[in-house]
């Protein structure tokens, strides 16, 4: 109400005649739709201009480190625990797809953040409005905005219901996790560099101690984490928001307008200066991967069809204790002189750069 004082103090020196707040600005208006299609309109406008930039970027960054490492070989891992080998290309193709997804959620949700209230006033029925107000200012809107915006298909879903800005923070939600499994990934292959994984160097951004001289931390990787709990626990809130929609009006409109904005401002933020200044400069230490693929007792599963589960599991078992190799501890075994595979099938099936290969 105060903006529509000021509106009118403003138009009637401009036009020298009195603007009334109420009679002339306020016209065919309310709070009650005014207010909601402004933050839908905030919303839809950060996520088609600040946060999809931020993200596309971010994924192209990922797809070409993919491509540098597609021939990188390293264990895979699950359970934290040593598994079958993987590409560090496969990794980051990976952590690209999962950023595509995020944007493909966006996308999926905004034509529902875009759609306005506006012309159902007070309580969605339109009372004291024009007929055609709403769509001639919405179309207004999308033409200065350059989005897809529209009038409500059901003014009272519309009023009482913030449904669409539930769903917009579900995804903002969904992408923060997507990116703090990256960041904590991409910290864990660069963690070290003497007593860790180390089969990443991460820049060096800034020193890390304050006590331990020469150390450095991955504070971006740990940047985007922190993003990813402040998100989570915004959308918290907005989902609270949501459910306080009684009747024909939610009143807590400022702080879920507030919470998506800022989780939107954070992801975006943190996306450009995590693909430029960590992704981008990430170096693979090829060898060391390696070592770890071929050291791996998993490498031992493509001989289940040679030799068996059980046998397999022996050489794996065997491998581990008496610290030798899978091929080391196949040949002692006799298999090969079991006549249970050869020594090209062997050397075939413990090539581990090929067991990253998805079989045809």
């Amino acid at each position: 109400m105060n903006t529509n004082e000021v509106l009118a103090t403003l138009a009637s020196r401009r036009l020298g005649r009195t603007v009334h707040p109420n009679d002339h600005v306020n016209a065919s208006q309310s709070s009650n739709d005014v207010f909601p299609s402004a933050v839908h309109v905030a919303v839809a406008w950060a996520l088609k201009h600040q946060l999809y930039p931020a993200l596309q970027h971010l994924a192209q960054v990922l797809s070409v480190k993919a491509e540098e490492f597609a021939t990188v070989v390293k264990s895979g891992r699950t359970h934290l625990m040593d598994a079958t080998p993987v590409t560090l290309g496969q990794e980051f193709g990976g952590y690209a797809a999962q950023v595509n997804m995020g944007i493909e959620r966006i996308w999926a949700c905004l034509d529902r953040v875009a759609e306005l209230p506006l012309g159902g006033t007070a309580v969605g029925t339109g009372i004291n409005t024009r007929p055609g107000f709403a769509p001639k200012v919405i179309a207004e809107l999308a033409r200065e905005t350059d989005l897809p915006l529209h009038e409500a298909r059901n003014h009272f879903e519309a009023q009482s219901a913030r449904d669409g800005l539930v769903e917009a923070s579900g995804i903002l939600r969904t992408i923060a996790v997507s990116l703090v499994k990256v960041a904590n990934d991409i910290r864990w292959m660069g963690s070290g560099p003497r007593a860790g994984l180390a089969e990443i160097h991460l820049p060096d951004l800034q020193p890390g101690s304050s006590i331990m001289p020469g150390k450095v931390n991955p504070v971006l990787c740990e940047a985007m984490i922190q993003v990813g709990g402040q998100v989570i626990g915004n959308d918290a809130a907005v989902a609270f928001a949501g459910t306080t929609g009684i009747f024909e009006l939610n009143v807590m409109i400022p702080m879920m307008g507030n919470n998506l904005l800022q989780s939107i401002r954070l992801l975006s933020n943190v996306s450009w200066l995590f693909a430029d200044r960590t992704v981008a400069g990430i170096v693979a230490d090829v060898d060391r991967c390696r070592t770890y693929a071929e050291s791996s007792a998993s490498i031992v599963t493509p001989l289940n069809r040679y030799i068996g589960y059980e046998n397999a599991a022996k050489v794996a078992k065997t491998s581990l204790k008496e610290n030798k190799t899978i091929r080391q501890v196949v040949l002692e075994q006799g298999f090969v002189e079991q006549g249970m595979l050869t020594v090209e099938q062997l050397d075939a099936a413990l090539d581990v750069l090929a067991m990253t290969v998805r079989p045809e």
